[in-house]
């Protein structure tokens, strides 16, 4: 027999753990989150790679409602993060409300009952929720590039969010897959470790310093004493980066300054004239992900690493072989190559209204109503959802208001008896024409090829605005824009005056 619930959450990470927190905040306790790991934390319980930290300010790569006095320093490492999750469960309670090791591989809605079957990779009992949270987030399954050979090659294979800690680099030779946000963390750490170190880079990032400090004792003291303190420090690190959107969103005299900014930095640490040529963009600063970091110029540079810049042609058995026809040998190939961040379809069968398939109207890219849900899909909910990616601020800036509208919506679905909230066709269309409109004036539809844009060059992925823009469309729940389906025979004033 299913199992029923009011509201079902998928995942466990950061998305999720807040979930559950502001439905219980918000008095609703019939929840459950489903989890396919045995433990919470997600991104930050999966990318566990030697220097693996954050690139925002601690402060704000966390959430309001749940601050945290005791950060170590100005950027968290990820094991940090790791506990700042788990001890959101902990402190709010929410872990009896987990299902651990609960694979989702479907939902299916029913018109006629308004509830959701939620199916398991694992067998257990379907599960019935009048709500579902799709908080599994982007970042969730290691990709590793389409390269030929992968298979052919006979040394050991290591991926940047699936760490294999028991493999020792010491006198070994390895190659680094990538130059993204991962690289230039793992780079620094294995050029101690490992013989020799070979970069494989596709394409250079903007690079712009990371002033990290260990933050002092009084400095936290303060914080627990007078949590006015850290809420003020939110704010300013908050704006602060409002500011930055206006050279990085944009392309704008702004813009030029961040590359200048990000020159400097190249030329301070990088002496060779060759290697800084090939360490420097040809594309405007923030039509790719920024990259924070004072010592992967310096290890780029030590005796035992070098950087090779010729594309890889296929892997063969002992290693890489490049264009030019070099086959480069190693003990080891890291692809620190990111995630499968697909920007069109769904990462697991969604079914709704009539039989319709998200998966198909999604295959030329991703789309939703302010990010968070999808007419035809009633009381369906995503965090993270398309174009809700920033480009200069925390994640978690945009998170927080996405669960803090959806567990709103929820609870008035709840509280007013309702079948369900269904997005109108008219209301999420005049949305995203809004939205890809914005786009075309944005640096990340200005011609570099990056993850944020489909094939096809449609950008189902960043958010064309100021993070508080994006947090102000999200502070309310405008019903104007919902179908509101109740149950047959019930009467609902409010149901009935809006539709």
């Amino acid at each position: 027999m299913a199992m029923h619930t009011s509201v079902a959450v998928i995942g466990a990470g950061f998305a999720g753990i807040g979930a559950g927190i502001r439905l219980r905040d918000r008095g609703i306790d019939d929840f459950a989150i489903f989890e396919r790991d045995d433990r919470v934390g997600g991104t930050w319980r999966d990318n566990t790679y030697p220097g693996a930290a954050c690139d925002i300010p601690s402060r704000l790569y966390s959430y309001s409602f749940a601050p945290n006095p005791e950060w170590s320093h100005t950027y968290s490492r990820s094991a940090e993060i790791l506990d700042y999750i788990r001890s959101m469960v902990d402190d709010s309670g929410i872990g009896r409300h987990i299902r651990f090791g609960h694979t989702v591989s479907g939902l299916e809605y029913s018109a006629e009952e308004g509830l959701w079957t939620v199916t398991f990779a694992e067998g257990h009992e379907p599960v019935r929720a009048r709500a579902v949270v799709l908080a599994s987030g982007p970042l969730a399954n290691a990709s590793f590039p389409d390269i030929p050979g992968i298979e052919d090659y006979a040394g050991h294979k290591i991926h940047s969010a699936r760490w294999d800690h028991d493999y020792d680099f010491t006198g070994k030779k390895v190659a680094v897959v990538g130059t993204g946000a991962s690289a230039v963390q793992i780079v620094p750490e294995l050029v101690d470790r490992a013989a020799s170190v070979k970069v494989f880079q596709r394409t250079p990032g903007w690079v712009l310093p990371r002033a990290d400090a260990r933050t002092r004792e009084a400095t936290k003291r303060l914080y627990r004493s007078i949590p006015g303190t850290q809420r003020l420090a939110r704010s300013l690190w908050f704006w602060g980066h409002e500011t930055v959107a206006l050279g990085v969103v944009w392309n704008t005299p702004l813009t030029r300054v961040v590359e200048a900014v990000s020159k400097l930095h190249l030329r301070s640490q990088v002496d060779d004239p060759w290697l800084r040529r090939q360490l420097t963009p040809d594309f405007a600063a923030g039509c790719k992900r920024l990259l924070m970091t004072s010592d992967y110029y310096p290890a780029l540079q030590r005796p035992n690493c070098k950087l090779v810049t010729w594309p890889i042609a296929r892997l063969a058995e002992r290693g890489i072989r490049t264009v030019e026809g070099v086959e480069h040998q190693f003990d080891c190939i890291v692809f620190a190559t990111g995630f499968d961040v697909s920007k069109t379809g769904t990462p697991i069968p969604i079914t709704g209204l009539d039989g319709r398939e998200l998966a198909s109207e999604w295959e030329r890219g991703a789309f939703a109503y302010r990010s968070v849900a999808a007419s035809g899909y009633p009381n369906l909910f995503f965090t993270f959802g398309p174009n809700s990616g920033p480009g200069h601020s925390s994640a978690l800036v945009y998170m927080e208001a996405q669960i803090d509208y959806i567990t709103g919506a929820v609870a008035q679905l709840l509280d007013n008896g309702w079948k369900a909230l269904d997005v109108r066709a008219e209301a999420q269309d005049r949305y995203n024409r809004d939205i890809q409109r914005r786009l075309t004036s944005t640096t990340w539809n200005s011609g570099c090829q990056s993850w944020y844009l489909t094939e096809d060059g449609f950008n189902a992925t960043m958010y064309p605005g100021f993070a508080s823009q994006y947090v102000g469309q999200l502070r309310r729940v405008e019903l104007r824009d919902y179908r509101i389906l109740v149950h047959e025979g019930a009467r609902t004033p409010a149901a009935a005056a809006l539709q």
